[in-house]
């Protein structure tokens, strides 16, 4: 199976979504679950997944909203990413 992370989103939405709700965005595999996109991300980044909502866009690419449980988890993430 691909790789279900594909890549995280770096819009202004995205970096205010880190900051004030603790939570990443992420563009994923369209086949991929939201348990195997907690799965991979708990896995990829050693931290704890509360919870993870999808939607597909209009464009036809799936994005995951992924809280973390632990406060702050998202932008010690986002900057291993890179995103900030």
């Amino acid at each position: 199976m691909a790789s279900i992370i594909l890549y995280a989103l770096s819009t202004e939405r995205a970096i205010s979504s880190i900051e004030r709700r603790n939570t990443l965005t992420l563009v994923v595999s369209r086949t991929a679950t939201k348990k195997q996109i907690k799965q991979e991300v708990e896995k990829q980044f050693n931290a704890k997944v509360s919870a993870v909502s999808t939607l597909i866009t209009p464009t036809g690419k799936k994005k995951a909203f992924v809280r973390f449980a632990k406060a702050g988890e998202a932008a010690d993430v986002a900057s291993k990413l890179k995103i900030i």
